[in-house]
């Protein structure tokens, strides 16, 4: 890193903070607009916040761990969840927005009554604000200090190679990822959702012409010889885009994976296992952006533009700049290190210095989210629910502010406990196997309660720390490694193995929760039904109590949209994979096909929004 290098991250972060903290008086007259913008943002500045939230440090490291260990193909671990995308898109964005609420979590009060519907939100405040949002920064920052560890080795911060911070022992590169996240907490604590929103599409636009620029270089570079070099030096099977199932053969670049574990991925956790930007019937932040939008068509417009672009544009730079790392750096204990040395190799002065600008960006836009997102359940569905009721916004807002931060302290520690970013995702996509079905289910199917849910948010936690117990508590097998001191058939497979059990489980049990306890109460149905206006044969009660209500029709035209939809963004994204890789007619031709099938479906979008009975 020249001197022009570190010029150019600095202009970055001061970019940064000053549109951060022209936001901060706008931020601060209520928690609307702390946590939902005013609900007056457009489509497309809501939409690539969502798709900058996703584009975090650790992405294009993950992506060039697959491609070193499974090709091109080795990407279906992420690209399964396009069908959860799009499902949002045409199923669950517009009710989202009619709902009005201020979080997702808000909404189980809108759609459940009395004791129990009061218990789920508080559990899921706590779920998903600290638990599941400290997962989720502790392995972005966790990838983050990978990034600095191999751009800069032996590096001290102070002097120092090696720190002891809270009791914990770690190197110069965490503790300097720390300080980062500590000054993305303050400007994310001054700025609102507005300011993370502007500051999400410049950091966005960044990061993505820093990618870009890295894989152009990088296939400049002699020993990779361009695409031409990459496809001569590695096995045809690396460029493959569709899974090869079965044992993998030593060294060959094929997807390994087993029948039943590619069944696990693209057959239950898309539409079981809870993640952050591919939640069933479109949740976390995603639904903090479709709720912050100014219109039923914006929330879905936005919806539709970051499915288009999380899976279309973001992954081929980053592929590219896997291929060329299995060519340069082949056997590397952790392949994703290879992404940055490629950045170290490839990049003259001023690149390098905007790309690590825009792996900061990438990591600051996921922080930003997160921790405004994550502060959002702890104050209006926590402390403004159960503990301070009926004191100032501006209160509120200042406790945001407090939480937002304490949030950042708490999101560091966790990273310092985790041992791998593939460790971590696989532990929340277990922890939360069988509850993504009530999620679509309950605006879809009246006889959902709050036990339905409170039963599909809790057991998997359950099984998951059984899971683990089991394997804590192994003895030592005949090949000196730890067995399960106990076996339940898939619930103590290792992942993605144990989703059939979890899921199955959590599934069977809700579903007995369900019809052992009362619906949620009429009045309550009728209030939600006349609110959001789902459509629907699971709605046929509550539709005959209220015949005034213009309820959504036609869910067979909606779900034929939905299959359209998927089609178009897979297609898109190997028409654009075929292109980079030199195959032009066929990718052409793909693009064309994918670019007329969604200007269909974007048409039959922008319809008249119906005027909804009761004001919300």
């Amino acid at each position: 890193m020249t001197g022009l290098d570190w010029a150019i991250v600095v202009a970055v972060l001061a970019l940064t903070f000053g549109l951060a903290a022209r936001f901060a008086r706008r931020a601060s007259r209520s928690t609307g607009e702390f946590f939902a913008g005013g609900r007056s943002m457009p489509w497309w500045l809501a939409g690539t916040s969502m798709v900058a939230t996703t584009f975090a440090a650790d992405t294009p490291l993950a992506v060039a761990e697959l491609v070193a260990q499974s090709g091109v193909a080795g990407n279906w671990l992420w690209w399964y969840a396009a069908l959860g995308g799009m499902l949002t898109v045409f199923f669950f964005a517009r009710l989202w927005q009619r709902s009005g609420v201020l979080t997702d979590v808000e909404l189980v009060e809108l759609r459940y009554h009395g004791a129990p519907a009061a218990a789920l939100r508080g559990v899921k405040a706590v779920y998903f604000g600290l638990f599941a949002n400290a997962i989720v920064i502790g392995w972005v920052v966790l990838a983050m200090s990978t990034v600095f560890r191999v751009l800069f080795p032996g590096m001290s911060v102070f002097g120092r190679t090696d720190w002891v911070v809270l009791g914990t022992e770690m190197d110069a590169a965490t503790v300097a990822v720390g300080a980062l996240m500590l000054l993305v907490g303050a400007y994310s604590l001054v700025s609102g959702l507005w300011g993370i929103a502007v500051t999400d599409a410049f950091q966005f636009t960044l990061a993505m012409a820093g990618s870009i620029a890295l894989a152009w270089f990088a296939l400049d570079i002699p020993e990779v010889g361009g695409i031409a070099g990459l496809k001569a030096q590695l096995p045809a099977e690396a460029f493959r885009f569709a899974p090869t199932l079965g044992n993998p053969v030593e060294g060959a670049a094929t997807l390994a994976l087993s029948g039943a574990a590619f069944a696990a991925y693209m057959g239950v956790q898309w539409w079981a296992s809870w993640y952050p930007g591919a939640e069933p019937g479109g949740g976390g932040y995603v639904a903090q952006r479709m709720l912050s939008t100014r219109s039923e068509t914006d929330s879905v417009l936005a919806v539709l533009w970051f499915t288009v672009a999380h899976y279309c544009l973001r992954p081929w730079p980053w592929i590219i700049v896997g291929l060329a790392a299995l060519v340069l750096y082949p056997g590397l204990e952790n392949p994703g290190e290879g992404y940055v040395m490629v950045m170290r190799e490839a990049l003259p002065p001023g690149l390098l210095g905007l790309l690590f600008a825009a792996f900061l960006a990438a990591f600051m836009s996921t922080i930003s989210t997160q921790l405004n997102w994550g502060t959002s359940y702890l104050v209006n569905d926590l402390y403004r629910r159960f503990l301070a009721r009926d004191r100032t916004e501006r209160h509120y807002v200042r406790v945001s502010r407090v939480l937002t931060f304490a949030l950042a302290v708490g999101g560091f520690i966790t990273a310092t406990q985790l041992s791998s970013v593939s460790g971590a995702w696989g532990l929340l996509l277990s922890a939360s196997a069988g509850m993504g079905l009530v999620l679509i289910l309950r605006w879809y199917w009246w006889r959902i309660n709050a036990w339905s849910e409170l039963t599909a948010t809790v057991l998997p936690l359950l099984l998951v720390a059984l899971q683990q117990l089991a394997n804590v508590m192994g003895e030592p097998g005949p090949d000196a490694e730890t067995s399960p001191a106990f076996v339940v058939p898939f619930l103590t497979d290792p992942f993605p193995g144990n989703l059939f059990g979890i899921a199955g489980i959590t599934t069977a049990c809700w579903l007995v929760a369900t019809f052992a306890t009362r619906p949620t109460a009429s009045g309550t149905l009728d209030a939600f039904y006349r609110r959001v206006r789902p459509g629907g044969p699971g709605w046929r009660p509550v539709a005959a109590r209220n015949p005034a209500v213009e309820a959504d029709g036609g869910l067979a035209q909606i779900a034929v949209r939905w299959l359209l939809g998927s089609a178009s963004v897979y297609a898109a994204l190997f028409g654009v994979g075929w292109v980079v890789l030199g195959e032009t007619a066929r990718g052409v031709g793909t693009l064309a096909v994918a670019g007329v099938t969604l200007a269909f479906l974007i048409r039959s979008l922008r319809r008249v929004e119906p005027r909804p009975v009761e004001a919300h």
